[in-house]
């Protein structure tokens, strides 16, 4: 926590963590679609305004409940072992990359949708998605791709949207593995030719 920043009180504390666990339930028990801060309310016996008050709102709560998942993401393509982290050479990199998030959209997807459902303008530019441009292009100018590649990562990063992906998975039926499959011959493609 940052000097000066003021600590949660230890009551605030255990009530966002039962919020958080009876939400984790829900969406386990319902799925994203059908919950609503309705249900937590009910289920964490709190009133609907403190729910509100804690999340802001039902895109803030599914944000919150994927951050975890998200910073460890992060973590691994960051800081982890090659070749999705460090290390590996950056074409073994931006497979791992592709492949990874694929594999974290099939299991998050459908909070990470939920999470930029009131405020598509900015899905874009949410930290999260902003890093992972940011990995993308980083990863095509270390590869010796000069053709502007922060528009290619862009580019390349759209194919990994998670509302793309899961409309993959869920309406074409199109495992996993085929997506990851297209993403490797994807980059590998474009890093022979660039």
């Amino acid at each position: 926590m940052p000097f000066g920043a003021p600590s949660e009180r230890s009551d605030a504390a255990r009530n966002r963590e039962r919020l958080l666990h009876a939400a984790r339930e829900l969406v386990n028990e319902c799925g994203v679609d059908a919950f609503t801060m309705d249900m937590l309310a009910c289920r964490a016996d709190v009133g609907k305004g403190t729910v509100f008050r804690r999340f802001g709102s039902r895109a803030g709560l599914m944000m919150t409940l994927l951050s975890d998942s998200e910073s460890e993401f992060q973590r691994q393509f960051i800081f982890g072992p090659p070749p999705l982290g460090p290390g590996a050479p950056p074409l073994e990199r931006l497979i791992a990359f592709g492949e990874a998030r694929i594999k974290f959209v099939e299991e998050f997807g459908e909070l990470a949708r939920a999470a930029s459902e009131h405020s598509p303008q900015n899905r874009h530019d949410a930290p999260p998605v902003v890093l992972w441009h940011r990995h993308i292009e980083m990863l095509l100018r270390e590869a010796g791709l000069d053709r502007d590649p922060w528009l290619l990562a862009l580019s390349l990063g759209a194919s990994l949207d998670p509302e793309r992906v899961l409309h993959s998975l869920r309406e074409h039926g199109i495992p996993q593995e085929r997506l990851a499959a297209s993403w490797r011959e994807l980059v590998t493609r474009l890093l022979k030719d660039g």
